[in-house]
């Protein structure tokens, strides 16, 4: 086996894979497991998973392999989209039916390069007279330079009277279109109606040879200067053009082996906030769900085990068994394990401080290496590298990190730090009451209301605030069963297809996330029991 100097332990960010130099190591350490064949679907539409449970790994592993004839491309939505579509709603006086129009556009132009680009320029495609008229009529606006981003795009629905009367131009020239129609600036929502009927008309000629996917990524993230409801109106046009396109108009194509699609990444709870209409059956039978939980008794059987292990044994200069490459590395068994095991048990200490995210995995590993301190002899970690007090207070400061992103969604700065107050008011418990729990959160309020800060709507009241709490997998609660035992419910683990939003309890026993516990200065006296 290697030495851990010698290990690439990948990237727990991986929009890097995109790199042209990194494609090779994710080919490389990437499984083709079942997630991926189902994204290949004609059903699916969104891809739904927590962050870090690999939502862009797929995305950039398809869009950089050509698999299962499937041709894919990801695009992503950054602050400047935003801002445009922002601007666009105080300009036209645009309502979400009309946001849903505009994506609607964008996707088809993302749509059509990709088709372009990647079926190649003598393809048959272009012999149908109302795709080459689309085609001219888009170079001719981009000076046929157009560069497929979302951005680009967005340039052409802002200036939708320009972009209509191109399109008619050509179509008239290609004898497509004989008619005389008048375009103005004040028409914006007809303009829009006529360039995406052209769209439509020139794909219902398209014979693909390929299926095409079309991912959008990057909205789990909402830039600080974009208000939360403009910003959550702009997903919502998002979710709905990508479920009405994927569902009245592409499948209505006849002809030709391919099929287009687009699919979205999303978050569960921003899934749940757009308010699609049937949620739970598009997240069934229209959705890809990464979940990698697992139990402590059948880890080594679980695809979160295969993925870490894969990843170590394809880096050796032979072929490993299942599992020899894990347990070369982590050579250990982890306390408190009451199961009997034949084979280390020491991945279960991994889980038990992560949210069964293969982010959080890859996390964990990155930092044990960096924490070898140069001994570029090191073979394998021990249980004493697990437990150093250094490597705890890194990773805990890591999922901390984690926190702050989830929350920068709903809301500022200001109300980060707020939430970080609250866990001053436990008096260093890492496990609480609610009776506790209570008596922390109306001093906090009284803390807010002597900085003469606004409250924040997820502190509404003490029973919003534990809710927002379990929502962020920051605390779990413990309910005791008939035969006296404790059952522990985390969010992540109780969340399913069935259950986008579970509920927390009241009145019960809680405990912050053990890896959390070191950057919240809390269990200062970690207890024996593990969650």
């Amino acid at each position: 086996m290697k030495p851990i100097k010698d290990l690439e332990l990948g990237y727990a960010d991986a929009e890097n894979y995109k790199r042209r130099e990194n494609k090779a190591l994710l080919n490389r350490v990437f499984i083709r497991d079942t997630h991926l064949d189902d994204l290949c679907k004609p059903n699916i539409s969104f891809l739904i998973g927590e962050k870090g449970t690999g939502k862009t790994a797929y995305s950039i592993f398809l869009s950089n392999n050509d698999y299962k004839n499937t041709i894919s491309s990801i695009r992503y939505v950054r602050e400047t989209e935003y801002q445009k579509f922002i601007s666009l709603k105080r300009e036209k006086h645009l309502s979400l039916s009309d946001f849903s129009s505009i994506w609607k556009v964008i996707l088809y132009l993302l749509i059509a390069k990709q088709v372009q680009d990647r079926e190649g320029v003598v393809s048959q495609l272009l012999n149908y007279t109302k795709f080459a008229a689309l085609n001219a009529a888009i170079d001719e606006y981009y000076l046929s330079a157009f560069s497929p981003e979302i951005i680009q795009a967005l340039s052409f629905v802002q200036e939708s009277k320009l972009a209509a009367e191109l399109l008619h131009k050509h179509a008239a020239l290609k004898s497509e279109d004989k008619s005389s129609i008048a375009f103005s600036e004040s028409r914006f929502q007809i303009n829009l109606f006529y360039i995406q009927k052209q769209f439509e008309d020139a794909f219902s000629q398209i014979r693909l040879a390929q299926n095409h996917v079309l991912f959008i990524d990057g909205i789990d993230i909402r830039p600080s200067s974009i208000p939360y409801e403009e910003y959550l109106e702009c997903i919502k046009g998002l979710a709905n053009a990508v479920w009405e396109i994927n569902n009245d108009f592409l499948p209505s194509i006849k002809g030709g082996k391919g099929r287009m699609r687009v699919v979205l990444l999303i978050r569960p709870d921003i899934f749940e906030s757009i308010g699609l209409q049937n949620q739970n059956t598009k997240i069934r039978d229209n959705a890809v769900f990464l979940d990698w939980r697992t139990e402590y008794n059948a880890h080594r059987n679980s695809q979160l085990f295969e993925v870490v292990d894969h990843m170590l044994g394809v880096q050796q200069d032979s072929q490993t068994a299942k599992g020899a490459a894990w347990d070369y590395y982590f050579p250990w068994d982890s306390p408190n394990v009451y199961e009997k095991y034949s084979t280390p048990t020491s991945f279960i200490n991994f889980l038990r401080w992560s949210y069964y995210r293969p982010r959080d995995i890859v996390t964990m590993l990155e930092l044990l290496k960096s924490n070898t301190n140069g001994d570029q002899a090191k073979t394998s970690f021990s249980l004493t590298d697990f437990e150093n007090p250094h490597f705890q207070r890194e990773y805990s400061n890591y999922l901390l990190g984690e926190v702050k992103d989830h929350l920068s969604f709903y809301y500022g700065a200001e109300h980060y730090e707020i939430f970080l107050k609250f866990f001053e008011y436990l008096s260093g418990k890492d496990s609480f009451s609610y009776e506790l729990y209570t008596a922390a959160f109306n001093k906090l309020q009284e803390h807010i209301r002597s900085v003469a800060s606004d409250r924040p709507k997820f502190m509404a009241t003490p029973n919003d605030f534990l809710q927002f709490l379990f929502d962020l997998n920051v605390i779990c609660y413990i309910e005791n069963t008939e035969d006296n035992k404790p059952f522990i419910h985390w969010c992540f683990r109780d969340r399913s297809y069935a259950n986008i939003s579970p509920k927390v309890k009241t009145g019960v026993e809680y405990q912050v996330f053990y890896g959390l516990a070191k950057a919240l200065n809390v269990g200062k006296e970690f207890k024996k029991k593990r969650v």
